[in-house]
């Protein structure tokens, strides 16, 4: 599973981005700056400031090489630290699952309860993934996910649809997007019943007035 970088329960991304920059250090001393910014993906900028702050701090060290290029390798400070933080990260990530597929299970059994069986979910995500996963205990069929900024066709044999009438008839949708779970809801509120769209708590969305059926 994917890391999922915009939740609480998980590091934070001061945390995540200096782990990425250890972890990708440690694999390849020969990378560049440029190569470990497309590898995090965030900016070159992002991650030549994160660089500099980790040699500062002692975790990496910079070597020249031959034809004016660079290696860099970690220091014993710097192992220390991808240690400490690698654990911080299982912890974190342990927990998130255990609240995520909490209220997977409560939301797709809300939408049981009420005779909603064609789900579909909003945003592919490591949100959407877990959801698979309780739904495998539920009565609720998944029958896709709409994603109108994924390039994929198909999410753990689901399909992506950046129109959600090409999944057919749809009782319910659950917001799986972790990136901007409040704009995909207000985009849902334009089609579609607000009391049928359905935002497990640990997404923070604000949900609209009249829009009813929060599973929490």
């Amino acid at each position: 599973m994917a890391q999922s970088r915009s939740r609480d329960d998980n590091l934070d991304s001061e945390s995540e981005i200096t782990l990425g920059l250890l972890n990708a250090v440690h694999e390849n001393s020969g990378m560049t700056q440029r190569s470990m910014a497309h590898e995090l993906e965030i900016a070159l900028g992002l991650a030549n400031a994160y660089f500099k702050r980790c040699v500062r701090k002692g975790f990496i060290k910079v070597r020249q090489i031959p034809s004016n290029r660079y290696s860099y390798y970690l220091t014993p400070k710097g192992f220390t630290e991808k240690s400490r933080l690698t654990s911080e990260y299982l912890s974190s990530s342990l927990n998130f699952f255990r609240r995520a597929r909490s209220q997977c299970s409560s939301t797709l059994d809300y939408a049981a309860a009420r005779g909603w069986n064609r789900v579909a979910l909003a945003g592919v995500s490591d949100l959407a993934e877990i959801m698979t996963l309780c739904a495998l205990d539920s009565t609720a069929d998944l029958v896709g996910i709409y994603d109108v900024k994924s390039r994929k066709d198909l999410f753990l044999n689901l399909s992506v649809v950046t129109d959600l009438a090409a999944l057919g008839e749809v009782d319910a949708v659950i917001i799986t997007d972790t990136a901007a779970p409040q704009a995909v809801y207000e985009q849902l509120l334009r089609f579609f019943p607000g009391e049928r769209v359905l935002t497990p708590d640990l997404l923070g969305v604000v949900r609209n007035a009249g829009a009813k059926g929060d599973p929490a």
